[in-house]
């Protein structure tokens, strides 16, 4: 009898441990130590970050649980970026979501070994990231935010029929920036357009810029740069003060003031980012992992902002738009 009794205890043990071995620790081995380094804060990439973490928690991670998010904003600072990208290497992050092409490149040369998931990144080539798009060859994979740049200068002609002159201003030294510029240095003498371009090199100097384009320019055409988009509201102050319609890059700054653009969701962009780092997180090598975009793109028109820059959106464009927004 007492052989019995002890063989079913030993059997109760064996099933408790078993119990214990399907959860406990296999959460605590599967718990990720997320980083995240923004190079300052805007809607795109506000909007973008979230995509990317809601992605995350629709498949079972869960901040506080198995997650843990360090979550680290530059406010535009080179200094900080660096600061912020050796804390991540020194805390050994399982893994890094880098946002816009800084951040990702600051943190891309603190670490060759930490998986890094980039967005918002315009040329992740041109900024030496990856070996190219379809094979990137490092720890770095993600998304690009590249834009139709062309496309997105011929809405300018469709906004404003007669415009001769688009001024546009941007950070040269934002690598992401300057690769639109050029697409839009080589598109604009096909449609008719002479760019009257403004750099500058903090955001206190944007509302200088677009001031200096009054008088100069038909339209304002805003590439994709975090300096000038975080000092959006400067350019947009200016631009309806003097009836200058403003024309964006992505569709953020049109819900925030801009006339319209042909672009792409930033929340979808970090969803996608979001998905390809659940593959990361189940073994998936980025160096294997191509870069991904957005497919299509939709225009997107703010009818209130066009009527406050003192145009008349045609009724034509009106029936190609995806998306009206304060009709």
């Amino acid at each position: 009898m007492k052989k019995i009794i002890l063989s079913l205890m030993v059997v109760l043990m064996a099933l408790t441990l078993m119990a214990c071995g399907g959860e406990e620790p296999e959460a605590a081995e599967d718990k990720v130590n997320l980083g995240i380094i923004q190079v300052a804060e805007h809607p795109s990439l506000d909007v973008a970050r979230q995509g990317f973490l809601d992605v995350l928690s629709e498949n079972g991670y869960l901040e506080g649980e198995n997650l843990a998010v360090d979550y680290q904003n530059a406010q535009g600072d080179q200094a900080n970026l660096q600061t912020i990208a050796r804390k991540f290497v020194q805390d050994e992050c399982d893994l890094v979501l880098a946002i816009a092409t800084q951040s990702a490149v600051t943190m891309a040369n603190e670490t060759g070994d930490i998986p890094i998931l980039i967005t918002a990144v315009t040329d992740p080539v041109t900024a030496k990231l990856v070996e190219s798009l379809e094979r990137p060859g490092t720890n770095v994979t993600g998304t690009t935010d590249i834009n139709p740049v062309k496309e997105q200068l011929q809405l300018v002609k469709e906004i404003v029929p007669g415009a001769e002159k688009v001024g546009v201003i941007y950070n040269s030294s934002e690598v992401n920036s300057q690769v639109q510029v050029d697409l839009a240095d080589q598109a604009a003498p096909e449609l008719g357009l002479e760019l009257v371009k403004v750099t500058v090199t903090a955001s206190s100097e944007v509302m200088q810029a677009a001031q200096s384009l009054v008088g100069r320019v038909d339209a304002i055409y805003l590439p994709t740069d975090n300096m000038v988009i975080s000092s959006l509201a400067a350019v947009i102050g200016v631009a309806e003060e003097n009836k200058i319609p403003v024309i964006s890059a992505e569709s953020n700054s049109v819900e925030n003031g801009a006339v319209a653009t042909i672009g792409i969701d930033y929340y979808q962009l970090g969803r996608t980012t979001g998905e390809m780092a659940l593959r990361v997180l189940k073994g998936e090598e980025p160096q294997n992992m191509a870069i991904q975009s957005q497919p299509g793109s939709d225009i997107v028109i703010n009818l209130q902002a066009a009527e406050r820059m003192g145009v008349t959106v045609s009724e034509d464009l009106k029936n190609k738009q995806i998306k009206i927004i304060n009709e």
